[in-house]
C-alpha cells in the first residue's frame, strides 16, 4: 500500500509539473490580441468631460481574422472617440493589404489619425501609402496639427512624420515640425502628439503638448516579469527605457503602446500584441460614464 501511495504521489507530482509548465509556456508565447487601459487626468477638461482614444501601433500589415475582422472588432468594442495609428501600420516587406483593411474597417467608427513609421519609409512607397490611407478616410499628419472638437471638447491632434524622411524626402530644415508646433504654445486646448518613436521624447518636450502617443518598441519583444519591462527595442538597444506603459515628464504624459505586431520568426515572450486604450478625464472625474 505504501508503494502504491508513493507511486500515486509521484504521478500526481509529474502531472502537476506538466500542467504548470504547459500553462507557463502558453502564457509566455500567447499572441492573441489584448487590450491595455490607461487613464489620464487634465485640468484642461471641464468637469465631467471625458475622451477615449484607441491607439494602434506597429501592425506591419499583419491580418487578424478574415478581413482584419478580429482587430477591427476589438477596436470597435472599446467605443473610441478618436483612433490613433502611430506608425508602421504598413510594412516594408509584407503586402499592404493588412494596413488597408484596418484603415477602411475603422474609418467609420471614429475620426482616425495616422503618422508614418520607419518601415513605411523603408518600403520605398511612402507617398502611395499615405495617399491610400487618406483615401480610405484617415487624416495623415505630417509634422502638422489639426484643431478639432470631440464630445464638445476642444483638442489639438498633432503628428510627427517619422525621422526616416531625411533619407527619402527633400524637406527644408532638420526639424520641419518645429515650424508648426512652436505656435501651439499660444493655444489652450488639450494637445496630443502622435509620434512613432518614443525615444525622441526630449525633442517632443520642447513643445507644449499634454500627451504623447508612440509605438515602435514592440514592447521590447521579450519581457521578464518583475525584472525587465522589455529586452530590446530599435533605436534604444538593450533594456530600453521607453518600451511600454506610462511615463511622466514634468507635466507631459507619454504613453508607449507595445503594438500589435506578430511575427512567428521573432516570437513575443510575456508580451502579447496590445491595443492601447487611453481614457482622459477632467481632474474631478474618476471613471468613464
Amino acid at each position: 500500500m505504501g508503494d502504491i501511495t508513493l507511486r500515486n504521489k509521484i504521478i500526481i507530482a509529474v502531472w502537476v509539473t506538466c500542467i504548470a509548465m504547459t500553462t507557463l509556456v502558453a502564457v509566455m508565447f500567447y499572441n492573441g490580441l489584448t487590450v491595455k487601459h490607461y487613464r489620464v487626468n487634465t485640468d484642461k477638461f471641464e468637469d465631467g468631460d471625458s475622451l477615449r482614444i484607441v491607439l494602434v501601433a506597429d501592425l506591419h500589415s499583419h491580418i487578424y481574422g478574415y478581413g482584419q475582422g478580429d482587430l477591427i472588432s476589438v477596436i470597435e468594442g472599446q467605443s473610441p472617440d478618436i483612433i490613433v495609428l502611430a506608425g508602421d501600420i504598413a510594412d516594408d516587406v509584407a503586402a499592404f493589404d493588412g494596413a488597408k483593411l484596418l484603415v477602411s474597417g475603422v474609418a467609420d467608427i471614429a475620426p482616425v489619425f495616422y503618422v508614418s513609421g520607419n518601415h513605411e519609409y523603408w518600403s520605398g512607397d511612402i507617398e502611395n501609402i499615405k495617399e491610400t490611407i487618406r483615401a480610405l478616410g484617415a487624416a495623415v499628419l505630417e509634422d502638422e496639427y489639426k484643431e478639432i472638437e470631440v464630445n464638445g471638447i476642444a483638442l489639438v491632434v498633432a503628428g510627427a512624420d517619422d525621422p526616416e524622411w531625411v533619407h527619402f524626402e527633400d524637406k527644408a530644415g532638420l526639424m520641419p515640425m518645429d515650424e508648426s508646433f512652436r505656435e501651439l504654445a499660444h493655444k489652450s486646448q488639450f494637445k496630443i502628439l502622435v509620434a512613432h518613436r518614443p525615444e525622441l521624447i526630449e525633442t517632443y518636450k520642447e513643445y507644449s503638448f499634454d500627451l504623447v502617443l508612440s509605438g515602435h518598441t514592440h514592447g521590447g519583444v521579450v519581457r521578464i516579469p518583475l525584472l525587465s519591462n522589455g529586452l530590446f527595442a530599435a533605436h534604444q538597444g538593450w533594456f530600453p527605457k521607453y518600451v511600454g506603459g506610462v511615463y511622466e515628464h514634468d507635466g507631459l504624459i507619454q504613453i508607449v503602446s507595445r503594438g500589435v505586431s506578430f511575427d512567428p520568426k521573432t516570437p513575443r515572450i510575456f508580451n502579447p500584441p496590445e491595443v492601447t486604450v487611453i481614457d482622459i478625464y477632467s481632474n474631478d472625474e474618476s471613471e468613464r460614464k
